[in-house]
């Protein structure tokens, strides 16, 4: 598991596995963010398993890039809404675009009558990582 880590570049939080110069948690942000368009931040902080303040903190910073805004939820007067501004889409579609690239050429370099075997694995691990 370390050298699958290291391998895919996972241990390097300050860019993602795609090679792109933006933090994991950021990336993971703009993908859920542009998948669902306005989420909660509390959904967000859900979605990403990550603590009420550390998405705050989280989506601060991607309002200082300019790639998301807060806007008050509109049925609760307590609740904010995150999405994406523009450049935030911009963003998100770089990074999508960079990811598939990567996981295409890594698939691609699986033997073809093993990808499925590899992708059921991959599977069965994280589910066995969400049960934990």
């Amino acid at each position: 598991m370390v050298r699958f880590v290291r391998a895919f570049g996972l241990h390097q939080p300050d860019k993602t596995p795609c090679g792109q110069p933006v933090p994991t948690s950021e990336a993971h942000a703009l993908g859920e963010l542009a998948r669902d368009g306005a989420l909660r931040q509390s959904d967000l902080a859900h979605r990403l398993r990550l603590e009420k303040s550390t998405t705050s903190r989280l989506v601060t910073q991607l309002i200082n890039r300019g790639w998301a805004e807060r806007t008050p939820a509109p049925d609760d007067g307590r609740g904010v809404l995150v999405r994406l501004t523009p450049h935030g889409v911009q963003a998100a579609g770089r990074l999508a675009e960079a990811r598939a690239k990567r996981f295409s050429a890594i698939l691609d370099r699986v033997p073809e009558g093993e990808r499925a075997g590899v992708l059921r694995a991959l599977t069965i691990l994280t589910e066995a990582m969400d049960e934990t």
